[in-house]
């Protein structure tokens, strides 16, 4: 199953390339399952990216490698895969995308994914789409053009 989700923002992309670390994955958390991160190597070429997921009664383990990631003048991404995902997923492969539009930049989120049996991969689509919904607000609000109010 696909998910892809566009957020624009007034930043040019290597700024937002730039703001692409561990604070912002941590503003980037939702509120359900509180997430708890563990290990945040970066986003590039073979840096891992541990969490621990709260489902209160339980805990889950979420590592993800960063297996690509390339720059040209126009655009910057990098993609994750799961390599411990928690148990509702089989595959994960998220490529985040900063593209130049203008004087600003569009984070296009573009995900991958699949759970260990069909019926389960659709009913994981609106819980999956909102958690990414979620960060549009947040990027819009900390990749705003310096100045503007």
């Amino acid at each position: 199953m696909q998910i892809q989700i566009e957020s624009p923002v007034e930043q040019g992309y290597l700024d937002v390339k730039a703001g692409f670390n561990e604070s912002l994955f941590k503003k980037l958390s939702p509120p359900f399952p509180p997430v708890k991160l563990l290990r945040f190597d970066g986003s590039r070429k073979g840096d891992l990216v541990t969490l621990e997921l709260n489902f209160i009664f339980f805990k889950q383990k979420w590592t993800s490698e960063i297996t690509e990631e390339s720059a040209t003048p126009l655009e910057f991404f990098f993609v994750d895969k799961g390599v411990e995902l928690p148990f509702f997923l089989k595959k994960w492969k998220h490529k985040h995308r900063i593209i130049s539009s203008g004087i600003g930049s569009v984070i296009r989120d573009e995900i991958e994914y699949e759970a260990p049996f069909r019926l389960l991969t659709y009913a994981l689509y609106p819980a999956l789409w909102l958690q990414f919904a979620f960060r549009k607000p947040i990027y819009k609000k900390i990749f705003k053009r310096p100045g503007a109010h």
